[in-house]
């Protein structure tokens, strides 16, 4: 585990959306240069989790912390400029845009031309397919493409940690495989990855560090390996 000052700092955090009491007291750390796993069954509190980080909905109690410094009260377009980026579940790419003018939109608080142009590249590198369909409207894309571009999109912000929201989700056996590698090698080149994913067993795979959210609160959190050698969580997540 890294021994470096947290990038990213959840202190109690409680969360409601009307009277449901989504996030009840969470507390969680991310390291820089790390993959996290948050893991548990539907209805668990991940996504919310992740909204919560990103201001929608502000925590009703506790504290964000991101680079040392509180972000909990902060507007979400203030947390993005902070270097946090989401990739939602669903996805939510604009269809009746194109793939470029998908990706121009995920870099318009920035106004540093020449960086947004290699970060472009880097994306096109990352993701040939985009290159290739820069015209085409993202809403004609497969699942997988369309996965991709909300990738790349998040990326444009040129963020210090990526949020992804079960990235598989309705992706073929062959496409998750593809993504999970992309996200593998996004960390490699320097983002922070907190990973929401109901696939447990990819997750804990790829990732150092693995939370376990039960009903709003977090039950358990270790080393990835660790988790997985739980008999519970094998039994309930994994499939025995």
């Amino acid at each position: 585990m890294s021994i470096s000052k947290p990038l990213l700092t959840l202190e109690e955090v409680h969360a409601h959306y009307g009277r449901v009491h989504a996030l009840k007291g969470i507390s969680l750390a991310i390291h820089p240069g790390e993959i996290v796993a948050l893991i548990g069954a539907n209805g668990a509190g991940k996504s919310t989790a992740l909204m919560a980080i990103c201001g929608i909905p502000r925590p009703s109690q506790g504290r964000v912390y991101f680079n040392g410094q509180e972000i909990s009260h902060l507007d979400t377009d203030r947390i993005v400029r902070q270097g946090i980026s989401l990739v939602p579940e669903g996805r939510h790419i604009f269809p009746r845009m194109t793939v470029r003018e998908n990706l121009d939109l995920g870099a318009f608080l920035r106004s540093d031309r020449d960086g947004i142009a290699e970060d472009l590249e880097k994306i096109f590198a990352l993701f040939p397919l985009l290159r290739e369909r820069t015209k085409q409207l993202a809403g004609t894309l497969s699942g997988g493409e369309q996965q991709m571009l909300a990738i790349g999109r998040a990326l444009m912000s040129r963020p210090r940690l990526l949020l992804l929201d079960e990235p598989s989700m309705g992706l073929a056996p062959l496409l998750v495989r593809q993504i999970f590698t992309i996200i593998g090698e996004i960390n490699r080149l320097g983002t922070t990855i907190l990973l929401v994913e109901q696939n447990a067993y990819m997750a804990l795979r790829l990732a150092s560090r693995a939370y376990v959210m039960v009903t709003g609160q977090v039950t358990h959190g270790g080393g990835s390996e660790e988790i997985m050698r739980d008999d519970v969580i094998r039994a309930t997540y994994l499939g025995g």
